[in-house]
This record gives structure tokens, C-alpha cells and sequence, in this order.
């Protein structure tokens, strides 16, 4: 059964799950709509197809109680007639989240605004060793970094991360990093005393494109669309209807794909066909030229790499095409290095696709919007998603 992620309801003190969806309660609806508008006036924030002037307007009082927006008297119009209307505007200026994406080499660290928009970040190298004491490290470098925005009142931290999550409890199992049950939620929650979400970051992925993207979600509601990742692993995500769907058993994985790569074949992976996960990152790469007796810096291993890209987006044309036959969804998106790096961009990736695929019409592979940024966005993503699908339900006693 696949069920949209998170519910925002409190499990392990201080854990919440993630909320990976377009929200669609009056408070999320009217808060999409300012996101999107802008500092905007109560009227034109009233004038809604789906909600009643009344509704828009309790909604309105409620967000301003809460702190989420604030009235603008400094961009009042002076030049209408009759009485001046003042602009509502999101708190930007007072108000903020921390977000950390734990990759297996390197953990981006970051503070947004309420808008999604971030203020700062940056990258440090992910702690090896015992995943409390990484895990430790890491939750008090995002604390330090909190405390250069002390004029700020965070709301919640979000945590984006590989690996098998527990959404409900926080933890973590990350067979790269050699984790397994690692309290990634608990220790983050201790360290900043804020409400956290920890979400699989390809999951959170896909939901920065619906979430920070799709601003008030009329361009994904109805829509299916699938998601992939890949750089040093390989992942995709399923949305449907403006939501994250994942097993209640966890996200799946797509790594052991089948896939004719002969030249990735290894003594462990004696080929011509391999798992997916075999031709992605830069490690298979050096391992595919040195097993080829290859001076890493000769013509003769440059030669060998270029047909390695080659392969591998064959390979991964392949393989989103007999998902995509499945699924049959109305957008595919990716985002990683293994799509980007190659000299011709996506285009060899989409004729493999094309030629693949067995339904009749064509789908164009979507870049994902956030660029190199993609990271950073997902980490973004979990740290707002509740307080986006529950504006107000989510900060009731946490003021």
C-alpha cells in the first residue's frame, strides 16, 4: 500500500514526520497563494475559486497571530483613492529554518527563510566512524550555524539523507556509511531543541519540485511523475496528485535494475549485464580504468571514460524507460551528476530512453528546476514541509 509521506503527527519526542505533499488545508491554500503572490492586499488574497471571503479572512488573522506573515505599511500605495490598503507578506525577516543533507562524502549545511529561499550554506565533509558521534558532529555544526541568525526565531530543522529512513522515530540505517539505527532525528532534536523531520533524500528531492516549486500546486494536482537521482547512488521517487507516495515499509530502490553494461563489468559483476547501481559515480569509473590497465591520466583511459558516460547513459535511458512503461506518469524528472556530466548533456540519456520505450507517446526527460542546488533544496523541503501542509496546526504549541 503506498500512502502520502508523513502525516505530521509526533512520534518519538521531538521527531516529526515529514509532510511531502501539496497542501491543501485553507490555512496552506492561503498561505501557497501569498508565497506565490507576494506582498499582496486582503482583497486580492480574498478573491479565491475554492474558498469564501470569510474563510480567506480567518486564515489570514490566524497566520498573522502566529508570526507567519506580517502586514507591510512601508509598501502601502499612497496614490489610490480612498483608504490605503495594507500588503501582507511573509515573515522573511524574522523567521527561519536549518537544514543539513547527509551525503556519503560531503553534508551541505543550510538556513532558509520561510519562503524556502536560503540565506546561507555551505558544505563540510561527512564524519566517518561511529554514526552517533558523526551524527553528533554534524547536528553541532547546524547548531553553531544557527547561532550566527540569532535576530531570527527558527521554527523546525530538516534532515535529508540516503540510506533506509524511519520517518516516525528519526533513524537512520546507511549501508554506505555503515550506519544502522542511527538516531539521526533524536540528536539533531537535542542539539537544536527544535522540531525535526528526517526524510530519504530522493524522496525529498521529488518533493522540492512539487513543494518549492509548484507554488500553491495547481501544475501538479492531478498530475503523476517520477523522479530520478543519480550521482554516487542511484534513486527514484514516485508523486501522484501533488504527493510523495512511499511504501509504509519505506522508499524502494531501484539500484539492482538490470542493465547491459559490459564495461562495467568487474570480477564481482562479471557482466555483460550489471545492477544499475554498478555504472553510477566516479568511483565505478576509476575502478572500470584501472581494471583496463590504464594510466588515469593517458589518452587511453580519457578515450575509455568518454565510452564509460556513453554506457552509463545508455544504461540509465534504459532503465527509466521500462519504469516509465509502468508507470506511465506525465513527467520524468532527474537530477545528479551521472545525467548532467556528460559532454552532450541529456541528450543521449533521452535517445536511449526513446528507443526503450514501448508506449507510443513521447515524454521529454525534465531537468530538475534547482540545478546544482538540488542538495540544498531537499534539505529545505523537510525542514518546511510541515509547517507548508499545516501552517497553523504545526506551530500550535511550539510558539
Amino acid at each position: 500500500m503506498f500512502t502520502a509521506m508523513g502525516s505530521g503527527t509526533p512520534s518519538t519526542a521531538g521527531v516529526v514526520p515529514a509532510a511531502l505533499r501539496v497542501g491543501s488545508t485553507p490555512s496552506s491554500v492561503v498561505f501557497a497563494r501569498l508565497r506565490a503572490a507576494g506582498p499582496v492586499t486582503r482583497d486580492r488574497l480574498a478573491d479565491h475559486p475554492d474558498l469564501s471571503t470569510a474563510t480567506v479572512n480567518r486564515q489570514l488573522h490566524a497566520l498573522v497571530d502566529a508570526g507567519l506573515i506580517v502586514e507591510r505599511p512601508d509598501l502601502v500605495d499612497g496614490g489610490g483613492i480612498g483608504r490605503p490598503k495594507v500588503p501582507l507578506a511573509l515573515n522573511r525577516d524574522g523567521l527561519a529554518v536549518a537544514a543539513m543533507h547527509i551525503g556519503a562524502r560531503r553534508t551541505l549545511l543550510a538556513i532558509a527563510d520561510l519562503s524556502g529561499r536560503t540565506l546561507h550554506s555551505h558544505a563540510v565533509l561527512t564524519p566517518i566512524g561511529d554514526a552517533d558521534e558523526a551524527i553528533g558532529e554534524l547536528a553541532e555544526a547546524l547548531r553553531e550555524l544557527v547561532g550566527r541568525f540569532s535576530g531570527r526565531r527558527f521554527l523546525w530543522a530538516g534532515v535529508a539523507v540516503g540510506g533506509n529512513v524511519d520517518e516516525m522515530s528519526g533513524t537512520v540505517d546507511h549501508p554506505v556509511r555503515g550506519w544502522r539505527g542511527a538516531a539521526v532525528g533524536a540528536i539533531v532534536h537535542d542539539a537544536l531543541g527544535l522540531p525535526v523531520s528526517v526524510c530519504e533524500h530522493v524522496q525529498a528531492m521529488a518533493a522540492a519540485e512539487l513543494v518549492l516549486g509548484a507554488l500553491g500546486g495547481d501544475e501538479v494536482r492531478g498530475r503523476t511523475s517520477i523522479y530520478w537521482y543519480a550521482r554516487e547512488t542511484v534513486g527514484m521517487a514516485l508523486t501522484v496528485d501533488g504527493q510523495v507516495q512511499v511504501p509504509n515499509s519505506g522508499a524502494g530502490t531501484v539500484a539492482h535494475i538490470p542493465v547491459c553494461a559490459p564495461l562495467f563489468a568487474s570480477p564481482q559483476s562479471p557482466g555483460p549485464t550489471v545492477g544499475l547501481q554498478r555504472v553510477i559515480g566516479t568511483t565505478v569509473l576509476g575502478e572500470a580504468v584501472w581494471r583496463a590497465g590504464f594510466d588515469d591520466d593517458g589518452p587511453d583511459a580519457a578515450r575509455l571514460r568518454g565510452q564509460l558516460v556513453d554506457e552509463r547513459a545508455r544504461a540509465l535511458g534504459e532503465a527509466i524507460a521500462t519504469i516509465a512503461d509502468v508507470l506511465n506518469p506525465d513527467a520524468v524528472i532527474v537530477a545528479g551528476d551521472a545525467f548532467a556530466d556528460h559532454p552532450r548533456g541529456l541528450a543521449p540519456v533521452q535517445a536511449a530512453f526513446d528507443a526503450a520505450r514501448h508506449l507510443p507517446q513521447r515524454l521529454e526527460l525534465t531537468p530538475t528546476r534547482f540545478g546544482l542546488g538540488v542538495q540544498e533544496a531537499a534539505a529545505v523541503v523537510v525542514a518546511l514541509s510541515v509547517i507548508y501542509a499545516d501552517p497553523i496546526g504545526s506551530l500550535i504549541g511550539r510558539a
